[in-house]
C-alpha cells in the first residue's frame, strides 16, 4: 500500500498507522519506503508539525 497524495487523507492515514502500528515516524516511512522529511513537508501544507513525544501530527 502507498500513502495517500492528498494531505487531509495522509494525515488520517498516518496519525492511525502511528497510533496503531508504528513506534515514530522514521519506523513508519522507512516501512512506506519514503523518507521522516517528505510526510512531514506534505503535512506542513496544512499546518500539521509531528510531535514526538506523542507520535503523532497535531
Amino acid at each position: 500500500m502507498s500513502l495517500p497524495k492528498d494531505p487531509v487523507m495522509l494525515l488520517s492515514v498516518v496519525n492511525t498507522q502511528l497510533r496503531d502500528r508504528f513506534s515514530s515516524l522514521e519506523a513508519l516511512a522507512d516501512d512506506y519506503g519514503v523518507s521522516p522529511s517528505e510526510i512531514q513537508d506534505m503535512l506542513k501544507t496544512i499546518n500539521y508539525e509531528y510531535n514526538e513525544e506523542l507520535n503523532q501530527f497535531k
